[in-house]
């Protein structure tokens, strides 16, 4: 029997968790109006201590913003959560949360549709709980952002044939590769966080998020604590934005922390045995890795063989 979606009212949220995020703020701001045409919303700013004119910029730019100063950087999820508890404390409520990015431009529209989808029935009986739009990169090019479960065959999979090789394949990648999925309204297991839409039932259903995860992995286990309550992941194609990038490909301390992260959430949802078994498989992707001299992958490498020293540390 389909649960009948609940009644939510009030503007969409948007949030903004910023760390010294001057040089790309503007922009995003500059593109929201755009972005969240045909909407009722409102900004909200969680600045995790930046020590650049953050602050400023939004004061400047969106005076009618929400500035959350949270004191500290206490990591992504930590500020999700603070701009969460002051987007509760309005008496207008919200209706739906878009968690942005600062270097997120969305395309005209992009929200509406996003925030459209939420409360869709799925066949299965649950419902689209986590909407998330087509990605690309600055030259155009297609983000690949929605991604499977982690298993130990999917990391093995990545190991011997690399993630985007394996990504043709359900069984041996997290990665999902196939042209098909970016061209319909596909269900994932999670997406990349850089701009997803949520219902207010997501947000009321599962709580605050992960403050363990300083960086990394938040997002998957978000997105998996809300599958498991019968509230899906899905592509809206329709919706199009594009995200400036990240430095975890090059630097050697992110993409370590990445690496830990995922096999930290592992052992959240799977036994020791298991976990043990889904260590050595991504320590071996990134052996394989760190032997062509790629320094990411020998700081991951470290890293795993060290274990994590802290939430903060790999």
């Amino acid at each position: 029997m389909n649960r009948q979606e609940p009644r939510a009212v009030g503007p969409v949220v948007v949030l903004v968790v910023t760390w010294n995020s001057a040089k790309v703020l503007p922009g995003f701001l500059d593109a929201l109006p755009a972005g969240m045409k045909g909407l009722d919303w409102r900004l909200v700013v969680a600045d995790n201590a930046s020590s650049d004119d953050t602050v400023a910029v939004v004061r400047a730019h969106a005076p009618e913003a929400t500035v959350v100063e949270t004191g500290r950087n206490g990591g992504y999820a930590f500020g999700v959560n603070a701009a969460l508890r002051a987007a509760a404390a309005d008496d207008d409520g919200y209706r739906a949360v878009l968690i942005c990015n600062p270097d997120i431009r969305m395309g005209e529209g992009c929200a509406q549709t996003l925030v459209e989808a939420l409360g869709t029935p799925l066949p299965d009986g649950g419902r689209v709980g986590i909407a998330v739009p087509l990605l690309y990169e600055e030259d155009g090019g297609l983000i690949h952002s929605l991604r499977r479960e982690a298993s130990l065959t999917r990391a093995l999979g990545e190991a011997v044939l690399g993630n985007r090789r394996a990504g043709r394949f359900p069984r041996w990648s997290e990665l999902v590769t196939a042209p098909a999925a970016y061209a319909a309204r596909t269900r994932a297991d999670w997406a990349t966080g850089a701009l997803m839409a949520l219902s207010r039932e997501c947000v009321d259903a599962c709580g605050p998020w992960d403050e363990s995860f300083f960086l990394y992995s938040e997002e998957t286990e978000y997105c998996l604590r809300a599958r498991d309550l019968g509230l899906a992941t899905r592509l809206e194609p329709a919706a199009r934005a594009t995200h400036l990038g990240g430095d975890s490909r090059v630097s050697p301390r992110l993409w370590s922390l990445l690496v830990v992260n995922r096999v930290r959430l592992y052992r959240r949802r799977h036994g020791l045995a298991a976990t043990a078994a889904f260590r050595g498989a991504v320590l071996l992707r990134e052996l394989s890795r760190a032997a062509l001299g790629r320094e990411p992958a020998r700081a991951a490498v470290g890293a795993l063989l060290r274990g994590p020293q802290s939430r903060h540390e790999v």
